[in-house]
């Protein structure tokens, strides 16, 4: 069988052009059959549409021709006129044989120099040739966009124009007298403008760009303005070589002086043709350009509402980020811009913001400003568009960074839009790094491909978790993760102030070994002892180390770990090693040596806490290491009168045998599981340490934790209502060992897993694990429930902080903490920082009924911080008020640092945390690290988090640094900051003072002041931070209002009358009842109600 292919011959080259033209013609001799498909271009006036009018570049190829023969045409006339003598009446010998020239009289106007011009035989060959291709292109024109309607095509004003010009030269060819005729050549102006806005079309057609409304409108505006400006000199010249015989010039300046409002009056119009041209032209422009100047207006105003465009040329010039984000608020753009150009290396790029809403009032005012209308670009579109990507030139982009809605009711819905956001920046720019921020834990694993990614409710729920167990490790992390310079409160007269904004400039940097002056000696040696020797002749804080082939980044590996020189090594420091200077001293120490001795507990009373890496060091992995009381300070022990024996042991270069076995960093093995107490073998609670069996969500990284050999039934989750396994149905009838730390959430949403889960890491002693009770406004799904069952004392209850009873039945009495998440449903208000409104307000209440109780309270918004623990008259808040708005004033990042809530852990917002997706452009290691602290990410042979107590007997360690030296040697932790509170309590001669000259029933609660100063731990302070919401917390204001009462129950002098009356009246008062007392009876009264026992609720001290 014959091949079929190898029978059809080719087509010959030479035909392709001829098929384009009249189509494909069958051979006669020729069997098959030939099968045409018709588009409607078959026909011969088809090719010509198609080559004229539908082809974007042969349209414009024809366009550009016809305007190149409109601006020939005006140029000609232009050349005309110069060589014309208006003098000379060429015409009128033929036609008119009586006229002669004559001169303008105001009664007569000579009418010949009007009609009759000089062309001479070459101008007019070139004017006729011009008039004659334009006539034929505009019929062929008209023709092939004929559609039935003929008068459509003739009423036309370019057509008519066209005509005007055109024919009458052809008229010229056949009937020579009439060649000196004049002719308006000077009306192909506004041809030209017509071509040239057709071209244009054309022109971003065949490109294939989106045309610039703005571009066009300032083009028509311009050549509209051009054309009745070369219209009235042209016809003024003409008009007036009967009148004034003024030249080009003459006519050009009379023009520009008339449209200028400005009319001299130097030369003016003589004959009435030429001013009724000047009435005309005037009226003409009057009505023409306001219209024009309007489209203008309105486009330049919608321009600037979505930005404009990014420039090609700026892009592959200058470095820029995007930020998307689905609405702009001034508190985002300036956290994101005060943080993204805090960093010098960023100073040369620019930010182009992508949002789809328009741009508020506060927004605009503030990118108005010269340092940030420099440097940012605000572009109106949407992220789902290419077209608004391309404005954009996000193919171009350093980075992208994706922020997500978080005042939207529906933080689902916000989620998604934000995946669809990453979704079409990959899509579009695949190699532009991707930041993207995520509120809802189970919607990470779709965005995966980001280079980074911060899921709000994880780092959220761990971070209040740590609160619990790490005092203040929210304002740790806020602090590191925050850019400052640590000028903060530098101007302030309080000593713990200045200290605390000093060293809230310690930031995160990382350097490598070989190249480092801090570390390059201590090669070859082990991380410990490399930690301990830095801070000791530097005073850094090597905090972890990374590989170079591995990207795990380990936080205190320990003694075990041998620094390499290819290590990556981070660590805590004011700034960074490359910004520092190295100068050589010389410490004489024999002066503060003899100031130095320890002076026994008469030392004021002082209580630190000492965080491990997250709050304040950071801890070894293993547990075993340690005493079953804890990390403990030994005191050193009496030595001789003349000399004082050493109290820190040397850390080993590298570790030997010994030290390696009993402290083995990469056993699982704690003191309570290898063996345990009495209390656990009586009662049965053993726990096993395994991963979760059951993770509510898909992304979450596994952690090892203390669980349960069998999972709980549901109902025995249930706090508050009894089973068959149980019977349970309050806190006060379980029996809790540890006090209590409780919940209260909206609804059990997958983050509030990220909250249990570092509360039973397996690193936690057993002994030390509080019972976690979940007061949930919404039952929770079945699912979570699912994931919850095999964690030990974890329970839920269904309530609410406003409903007292509920507060009661979970055991709040009993409590050691509190954690106040805020609820998705009131995130969002029609005022954006009265979203926090019940928030502060049912946390205040509580401040009043359980003012021992800690409370820890997440908030939409860091301003409203001012308003928790609110005291209107008291002077030391009022002061800290005063010392914010000077630090807002000067540009600080970090205004509300001073804020006592804050500084105490007691609040925070993680809008706070923004910062961190931020600052990972720079650092990209903050967020590994960040995860790492908060357990949310775990590393075999990396540190944890945790917390030790320094008490008064510890203070024979005296400064921060021999305290890093002390811990280094002997249990291998890296301390990182200090927490740093201080108790005053009455003097036993004040009490006997108050109990011999009063009789009053008071209230006393215990007190505790705390501070987070991230300072030595040698440091005073005179200034207090009470932790309850009531004045009369206060050591200081409860002293005063106690001599208060004794000055009223001394004796004075008698009063008569109504003034007696009135004191009696006040003294009376005064012994009833305090508003303390009246919440405590209140809560008593509930208890009992309730069924409730009240022992232990408050302290009640008589003195009599």
């Amino acid at each position: 069988m014959v091949d079929l292919e190898s029978e059809v011959p080719p087509l010959p080259p030479r035909y392709r052009f001829r098929d384009l033209l009249l189509g494909d013609q069958g051979w006669q001799n020729d069997d098959r059959v030939q099968v045409e498909f018709y588009m409607n271009e078959n026909t011969f006036k088809e090719r010509l549409k198609l080559f004229f009018i539908k082809n974007q570049r042969s349209s414009l190829r024809i366009r550009l021709f016809n305007f190149s023969l409109k601006l020939l045409s005006c140029l000609l006339y232009i050349i005309r006129v110069l060589l014309d003598d208006p003098t000379q009446g060429h015409g009128c010998k033929e036609l008119n044989r009586g006229c002669s020239s004559q001169n303008y009289t105001p009664a007569k106007i000579d009418w010949s120099p009007i009609i009759w011009v000089n062309r001479s035989l070459p101008l007019w060959g070139l004017q006729v040739s011009v008039a004659l291709i334009s006539l034929f292109e505009t019929m062929l024109l008209g023709y092939l966009s004929y559609k039935g309607n003929i008068w459509e095509q003739v009423l036309r004003i370019p057509f008519l124009l066209e005509i005007i010009n055109a024919v009458p030269f052809i008229i010229t060819i056949f009937w020579p007298a009439l060649r000196n005729l004049f002719i308006p050549v000077f009306l192909n102006c506004w041809l030209a403008k017509h071509a040239l806005e057709n071209m244009i079309n054309d022109l971003h057609r065949a490109i294939q760009r989106t045309q610039s409304a703005m571009f066009n409108q300032v083009l028509i505006l311009i050549s509209t303005l051009l054309c009745l400006i070369f219209t009235c000199i042209c016809g003024i010249q003409h008009l007036e070589r009967a009148g004034n015989k003024l030249t080009l010039f003459d006519s050009l300046y009379f023009c520009i002086v008339t449209f200028s409002t400005v009319g001299f009056g130097d030369v003016t119009p003589k004959i009435w043709p030429s001013k009724l041209l000047v009435v005309i032209m005037i009226c003409v422009a009057l009505v023409v350009l306001p219209i024009q100047f309007e489209q203008l207006a309105y486009l330049w105003m919608e321009r600037q509402k979505s930005g404009g465009n990014y420039s090609r040329h700026r892009a592959q010039t200058e470095k820029h980020v995007v930020l998307c984000v689905s609405s702009l608020k001034i508190d985002l753009l300036m956290d994101f811009l005060n943080e993204f150009y805090a960093h010098p290396r960023l100073q040369d790029y620019y930010v182009v913001i992508l949002c789809p809403t328009e741009m508020d009032a506060q927004v605009r005012r503030v990118l108005q400003i010269p340092m940030w209308s420099q440097r940012v670009i605000y572009l109106q579109g949407s992220v789902l568009k290419d077209q608004d990507l391309l404005r954009a030139k996000m193919d171009d982009a350093e980075a992208c960074f994706i922020l997500s809605s978080r005042c939207e009711v529906d933080r689902t819905a916000a989620d998604h839009q934000t995946i669809l956001r990453a979704w079409a920046v990959k899509d579009f720019a695949p190699k532009c790094p991707l930041y993207v921020q995520i509120l809802k834990p189970e919607n990470k694993f779709h965005i995966k491909f980001a280079d980074h990614v911060v899921c709000e409710e994880e780092f959220k729920y761990a971070m209040l978790a740590l609160n619990c167990i790490c005092p203040a490790t929210s304002t740790l992390i806020t602090l590191l993760v925050h850019t400052s310079r640590g000028q903060e409160g530098q101007q302030s007269p309080e000593q713990w102030q200045k200290m605390y904004g000093r060293c809230s400039g310690n930031e995160v940097y990382h350097i490598n070994l070989e190249d480092s002056t801090f570390f390059a000696e201590y090669e070859g040696k082990s991380f410990t002892y490399a930690s301990f020797h830095a801070h000791k002749k530097f005073g850094v804080c090597l905090i972890g180390v990374r590989r170079e082939d591995n990207k795990n980044i380990l936080l205190n590996p320990g003694p075990r770990y041998i620094m390499s020189s290819t290590d990556i090594c981070f660590y805590i420091n004011i700034t960074k090693e490359e910004n520092s200077a190295f100068k050589k001293q010389e410490h004489h120490r024999k002066n503060n040596e003899s100031k130095s001795y320890y002076h026994g507990p008469s030392r004021l009373p002082l209580h630190s806490v000492i965080a491990s890496m997250g709050t304040v060091a950071i801890d070894l992995q293993d547990t075993g290491c340690r005493s079953s009381s804890g990390p403990t300070l030994t005191l050193p022990s009496e030595g001789s009168k003349n000399g004082r024996r050493s109290s820190i042991a040397p850390v080993l270069e590298v570790a030997d045998s010994s030290s390696l076995q009993a402290c083995d960093l990469l056993s699982d093995q704690s003191e309570d599981e290898t063996t345990p107490s009495d209390d656990d073998i009586s009662t049965g609670l053993e726990y096993a340490k395994g991963y979760p069996p059951y993770s509510p969500y898909i992304g979450s990284s596994p952690t090892f934790c203390h669980l349960l050999h069998e999972k709980v039934p549901f109902c025995c989750l249930r706090l508050d209502k009894g089973c068959q396994h149980n019977y349970y149905e309050d806190a006060k009838a379980y029996g809790f060992k540890n006090k209590l730390i409780i919940v209260a959430a909206e609804t059990a949403g997958n983050g509030l897993y990220n909250f249990i889960v570092p509360l039973r890491a397996y690193y936690r002693p057993k002994k030390e694990l509080n019972p976690i009770v979940l007061l949930l406004d919404n039952p929770p799904d079945m699912h979570f429930l699912d994931a919850i069952c095999w964690f030990p004392m974890v329970y839920y209850m269904v309530g609410s902080i406003d409903n007292l009873d509920d507060l009661l039945r979970c055991g709040v009495t009993f409590a050691a903490n509190m954690v106040v998440v805020d609820k998705e449903s009131t995130m969002s208000a029609e005022e954006d920082y009265m979203a926090d409104a019940k928030t502060i307000v049912n946390v205040q209440t509580l401040f009043r009924l359980f003012s021992s109780l800690s409370i820890i309270t997440e908030l939409t918004h860091p301003a409203n911080m001012r308003f928790m623990q609110f005291r209107a008259k008291d002077c030391y808040s009022l002061a800290l008020s005063k010392l914010e708005k000077k630090e807002r004033e000067k540009g600080s990042n970090l205004a509300f640092m001073f804020r006592l809530p804050f500084a105490a852990g007691r609040v925070f917002s993680i809008s706070m945390l923004d910062t961190l997706l931020y600052q990972s452009f720079v650092k990209d290691y903050m967020i590994s690290i960040t995860r790492l602290l908060l357990g949310l990410d775990t590393t075999p042979g990396s540190g944890f988090l945790c917390s030790m107590k320094i008490t008064e007997d510890d203070l024979w360690i005296r400064t921060y640094a021999r305290l890093y030296q002390k811990l280094c040697s002997s249990t291998g932790d890296i301390p990182i900051g200090i927490y740093r509170t201080e108790s005053q309590k009455l003097t036993t001669s004040e009490s006997r003072e108050m109990a011999s000259q009063s009789q009053i029933s008071i209230s006393v609660e215990e007190w505790e002041d705390t501070k987070d100063t991230k300072e030595q731990i040698n440091n005073r302070n005179n200034h207090r931070n009470s932790t309850s919401s009531d004045q009369s917390d206060h050591p200081l204001l409860r002293r005063k209002s106690m001599q208060w009462a004794r000055r009223l129950s001394r004796k004075v002098p008698k009063h008569s009358g109504k003034t007696a009356e009135k004191i009696s009246q006040q003294r009376m008062s005064l012994y009833k009842r305090s508003e303390r007392q009246e919440l405590a009876e209140l809560v008593k009264n509930r208890m009992k109600h309730l069924g409730l026992s009240t022992a232990g609720y408050g302290m009640t001290i008589i003195i009599v």
